[in-house]
């Protein structure tokens, strides 16, 4: 059974994956954060190709790409916009950052100062700015795509949590396959060769609105609901987390489940949804205690004993 929302999904890994090769999961990933509409977290190390997804997704969309590189001297203006002076108009202008886009990349976010990772706050929760009382609207469609390295990396600072919890998935970028190794270094490999070129348009801001709807068409059990709140309790009382999972939280990982059951073709959400997409939601949003930290446990260990503790329902 075809529904708007699994032909979106199709759509996107066709026009997408012309280009990037070998991320199906992480195609479907970030369909699940567009229809929700969700920002994403995308870690890996250099090279992998995260740039070359971020601008496909944005052609796929067919909307605008900016990109934003993370430095310790980034101001908030920098991304935002600032005020200049036009002497035709005898006025200030307001200048738009490259905030103002459909897709924006923002690399190496972490690199930059509290201050300057501040600036995404509002824009991220509210999809607007507010610049010296005046508030300007971004695109309807607006979605955040930021890199992080790893925190042990000279010259980082650690995201706030309030800006962790902006993000609805944390997307871990991997090495590809040989096999798909092999079928980049077929295509891209030649001497003189263009390199990638961006997906053609593959969807409509009609057909995304399709897909949300089709959504609503899931049925969540208040069981499944009641389900997803015994993991953020539990995860609240864990004793070896510090901080557990917000509202904010606890609504993303419900939202992603109902989206990918339904690009299962599902017309209602299982306990096997939540825990489906659980390691993508969850671990970003969990502070380790101080003893956790020292034993060397991780979140995503966390996140498995969580749903190994929380009785499903059947």
């Amino acid at each position: 059974m075809s529904t708007p929302l699994i032909e979106l999904e199709l759509s996107l890994q066709a026009s997408i994956g012309a280009v990037v090769i070998g991320v199906r999961p992480i195609i479907r990933a970030l369909t699940i954060a567009i229809v929700a509409r969700g920002h994403v977290l995308v870690q890996g190390v250099p090279g992998l190709g995260k740039t070359l997804l971020s601008k496909s997704l944005a052609g796929a969309l067919g909307g605008r790409f900016k990109r934003v590189q993370g430095t310790s001297d980034l101001m908030p203006a920098d991304i935002i916009g600032v005020h200049i002076f036009d002497n035709a108009r005898g006025q200030f202008e307001f200048r738009r950052g490259p905030l103002f886009t459909d897709v924006l990349l923002f690399d190496e976010i972490n690199r930059t100062g509290p201050k300057t990772q501040s600036a995404l706050l509002e824009a991220m929760e509210e999809r607007q700015v507010s610049v010296d009382r005046e508030v300007y609207p971004l695109p309807e469609e607006f979605l955040v795509i930021a890199t992080q390295n790893p925190r042990e990396f000279e010259g980082t600072y650690p995201l706030p949590e309030s800006q962790l919890d902006r993000f609805m998935m944390r997307l871990t970028l991997p090495y590809l396959s040989r096999e798909h190794e092999l079928d980049v270094l077929a295509r891209y490999g030649r001497v003189d060769a263009a390199g990638p070129q961006q997906s053609v348009p593959a969807t409509t801001t009609q057909s995304i609105a399709a897909a949300r709807l089709s959504t609503e068409q899931v049925h969540v059990s208040p069981e499944l609901s009641a389900y997803v709140l015994d993991i953020a309790k539990a995860s609240r009382e864990h004793e070896q987390l510090s901080l557990g999972l917000s509202t904010r939280g606890t609504l993303a990982l419900l939202r992603a489940a109902r989206i990918s059951a339904g690009l299962n073709g599902a017309e209602f959400v299982s306990p096997d949804d939540v825990k489906s997409v659980a390691p993508l939601v969850l671990p970003h949003r969990l502070i380790l205690s101080a003893e956790a930290v020292l034993d060397g446990v991780g979140e995503q260990e966390v996140v498995a004993r969580l749903l190994e503790q929380v009785t499903a329902p059947r």
